[in-house]
């Protein structure tokens, strides 16, 4: 069988860093699927990025050894000239868009081909299609949801029929439907004689389809056994705060992602939760999860009725967590939280910052420059800068994206230690096996509303509120605008 690339010897270090990011790698891969597991910061991004040349040629760093992909040299060819045989799709979809309009970003690659437009449109259909994506080619990217941008730009990779596809973590904010779409997307990619490599934790979907499984821990890769695929789910522990008063409501709301000025996404929507309670918020993708989020959080006005919070601070985790980290240091983060909240130390509902490190995993890595961290990392790091300081409402938008079965541990405990001590937690998932680990009660949302598919709590009563999101402006763009200055 032909062998579309071939890997000797590479080793790769990032600029500055002690360690190699890839250890003396020797690798051929061949025409379909090949899943690619291991620990978050191992070095699974750092092999996709470099098959197709954003290492070392973007990244910069020293490397060693020789490579081709799809007949190129990845060290030395010019990333656009790859990029139309090589595909790569990235955790963070938000920073790989150009265009505003799902038809103008997927058809990006063609136009600087210099398509004609009948062939162009043609194609751009073809891929959508491929997706079940068809009914979004006219909206706009930042009125949809992430599930959806991480199939809008996978389509976007699809539409340049390279030879090799990249993925990294697919699946991280996909619902049911919308994994499936990928999962058959990829299997009809590697039938037709692609090359498919994915980067996942999510492998209950994939793992049966896999044509090759490879284990890729600090920097070195090699086959994984039967034990390094096995996920052991820890049982629910119930937290010891009684889950009796009602800490945030929402009363008759409509909202959309843009606003009063955009579409209405939640319809005459009415909720609570209890201090002390982890709600679970499950649905497919666009059905409203990180609109009522972001409404609960303040982040997004709502065009009609009420929304109450709890007194103190409600802190919010995007899907993106690279919108919140903008310090020098991963320390800097967790104490620039605790000093904005004034929970200095460590006390009933707070912990100093080296125990919020320590909980993450992340005492290593305390001195690191968040962007620098891979994208499990970075999502550990956001979760510790958010959950500091004892908030009163915890609002988490996909937060096992990226995320290895210790960090995941790590997040369950997390959640457990804040809803003990009277924290109330909203989490919108796709990942089931969360759901039903923390979650006191699920709501589905859709066609039908907000549906509650495990028993509800007691009655709310009204609460007051307050909100503060880690003492950042309330709008995102805001926040990170600041960030960049």
């Amino acid at each position: 069988m032909e062998v579309v690339a071939r890997i000797r010897d590479v080793s790769y270090w990032y600029p500055g860093a002690a360690t190699p990011s890839l250890r003396s790698l020797d690798l051929e891969l061949e025409p379909g699927l090949t899943l690619v597991v291991g620990g978050s910061g191992g070095g699974k991004s750092t092999l996709l990025r470099l098959l197709n040349g954003l290492v070392p040629q973007f990244h910069g760093g020293r490397i060693s050894g020789s490579a081709l992909v799809a007949g190129l040299d990845p060290m030395r060819t010019p990333i656009p000239r790859l990029a139309g045989r090589v595909g790569l799709v990235f955790q963070d979809v938000e920073t790989q868009s150009v265009y505003g309009t799902v038809e103008r970003e997927v058809a990006f690659g063609l136009e600087n081909q210099a398509m004609g437009r009948s062939e162009m449109h043609d194609r751009v259909g073809e891929a959508l299609a491929a997706l079940s994506i068809e009914h979004l080619r006219a909206r706009r990217l930042p009125t949809l949801s992430g599930g959806e941008r991480q199939r809008v730009q996978l389509a976007a990779v699809l539409v340049m029929r390279p030879q090799l596809i990249a993925l990294d973590e697919p699946t991280s904010q996909l619902d049911p439907e919308g994994s499936q779409a990928v999962l058959a997307a990829c299997r009809q990619l590697a039938a037709g004689g692609r090359a498919v490599i994915v980067a996942e934790h999510r492998l209950e979907s994939l793992l049966p389809a896999a044509d090759r499984v490879l284990l890729v821990e600090f920097g070195r890769v090699g086959p994984a056994a039967r034990e390094d695929l096995e996920i052991v789910a820890a049982k629910h522990r119930p937290g010891s705060f009684a889950a009796a008063d009602t800490s945030w409501e929402m009363r008759g709301v409509v909202a959309g992602p843009a606003g009063p000025a955009g579409p209405a996404i939640l319809e005459e929507l009415s909720l609570a939760g209890a201090a002390g309670e982890v709600v679970a918020l499950v649905g497919p993708n666009g059905s409203g999860k990180t609109t009522l989020l972001r409404t609960l959080a303040g982040l997004l006005p709502a065009i009609a009725g009420s929304v109450k919070r709890p007194p103190g601070r409600t802190a919010y985790l995007p899907q993106n967590p690279a919108a919140l980290l903008y310090q020098p240091t991963v320390r800097a983060e967790v104490e620039l939280t605790l000093s904005r909240t004034g929970a200095a130390g460590s006390s009933a509902t707070s912990a100093p910052a080296s125990e919020m490190l320590a909980a993450f995993g992340l005492t290593d890595l305390a001195d690191r420059y968040p962007r620098d961290l891979s994208s499990g990392e970075r999502q550990r790091a956001a979760l510790a800068a958010t959950l500091a300081g004892g908030p009163a409402l915890v609002l988490l938008d996909e937060p096992t994206r990226g995320m290895d079965a210790a960090a995941r541990r790590s997040l369950v405990a997390a959640v457990r230690w804040l809803t003990e001590r009277g924290s109330a937690v909203v989490v919108a998932t796709h990942d089931s096996g969360l759901a039903a680990e923390l979650a006191d009660r699920t709501i589905a949302l859709g066609g039908a509303g907000a549906v509650e598919v495990q028993a509800a709590a007691a009655a709310p009563t009204e609460p007051t509120s307050v909100v503060e999101s880690r003492g950042l402006p309330a709008d995102e763009t805001g926040a990170i605008r600041e960030a960049r200055r």
